[in-house]
C-alpha cells in the first residue's frame, strides 16, 4: 500500500457553532485533518470537546458551520451515513456485547463487508492488532477493562475506516494498558488511518507524539506539538492556574 499523502484534506471542520440555549458550546471552529494524520484534542471542562466530538460522529447536529469529509459535505449526516463514508467511532460506553464471545462481537461489524470464508481470517488480524489473539472464543463480559476498551477498539477498525474518532479511549486503563494502547493507536495510523483522539490523560497524549489542539469555550486556542502546549504559559493557567509547572487535564 502506498503512503498516504498527508497534504490532502479528509476533514475540513468550517466555522462550526454549536448552542444550547443561550451556551455557545461551540462558537466558530475551523480545523483541517489530513489523510493520514493523527491529533490529540484536549480542554479543560467546558471547553467543547465532547460537542465537538458529538458533531463529527453525528449524534449532535450543528446551530452553523460545515463538515466536509473526503469532499463531501457531511454537515448534517446521520451517523450511519458517515460510518459507510469511512468515519469510524469508540466512545468510552464502549458499545459491546457483554453475553456474546470475542469472536462473535468481531462478527458482527465484518458480516457487512467481508465474505464468510474470509470473516475468521480477518478476526484473527484484528485481534492480532488490538491486542487480543487468541481469546476468540472468551466472553466479553470475561475481559478486564482494558481488554474489552480493545475489543471495541477492534470492532471499530473492522469497518475499515478512513477516520478513527477515539473519546478518551485510555480511561480507566492501568499505565501498562495505556502503554500498549499508545502502540495500537500509532501502528492504526501508521498505515494510513486518519485519527482523532479526545484525551485528558497527558501521559498517553505526550506518548502519541501527535499534534494537540486545545480548545478553551468553545473556541480553537491553540495548535502545537505536545511541548509547545505544556510550556505554554496560558495554557497551563488555563488548567491549573500559573503556579502549577506541569500540565493536566480534567475530564470534559
Amino acid at each position: 500500500m502506498s503512503a498516504p499523502d498527508r497534504q490532502l484534506p479528509l476533514l475540513e471542520i468550517i466555522a462550526l457553532r454549536k448552542r444550547f440555549g443561550g451556551v455557545h458550546a461551540l462558537d466558530g471552529v475551523d480545523l483541517v485533518i489530513s489523510k493520514g494524520e493523527l491529533c490529540c484534542i484536549i480542554g479543560p471542562n467546558g471547553a467543547g470537546k465532547s460537542t465537538l466530538f458529538q458533531l463529527l460522529s453525528g449524534q449532535l447536529l450543528p446551530t452553523a458551520g460545515r463538515v466536509i469529509f473526503d469532499g463531501q459535505d457531511i454537515t448534517r449526516a446521520h451517523p450511519f451515513e458517515r460510518a459507510r463514508l469511512g468515519i469510524a467511532v469508540k466512545v468510552q460506553s464502549l458499545g459491546i456485547f457483554q453475553d456474546l464471545t470475542v469472536d462473535h462481537n468481531m462478527r458482527i461489524p465484518l458480516m457487512r463487508r467481508v465474505l464468510p470464508q474470509e470473516i475468521p481470517h480477518a478476526i484473527d488480524r484484528l485481534l492480532e492488532q488490538v491486542g487480543l489473539r487468541g481469546l476468540n472464543i472468551a466472553y466479553a463480559r470475561s475481559l478486564s477493562h482494558g481488554q474489552k476498551q480493545w475489543l471495541a477498539l477492534g470492532m471499530a477498525l473492522a469497518m475499515e475506516p478512513k477516520l478513527l474518532l477515539l473519546d478518551e479511549p485510555t480511561a480507566g486503563m492501568s499505565p501498562e494498558e495505556t502503554r500498549l494502547t499508545t502502540q495500537i493507536v500509532r501502528t492504526v495510523n501508521a498505515k494510513g488511518t486518519s485519527v482523532i483522539v479526545i484525551e485528558h490523560d497527558m501521559a498517553f497524549v505526550r506518548e502519541l507524539q501527535a499534534p494537540v489542539i486545545v480548545l478553551h469555550l468553545g473556541r480553537m486556542f491553540l495548535r502545537g506539538t505536545f511541548r509547545e502546549v505544556e510550556s505554554n504559559e496560558e495554557v497551563r493557567h488555563l488548567y491549573l492556574g500559573t503556579q502549577r509547572k506541569r500540565l493536566s487535564v480534567d475530564h470534559g
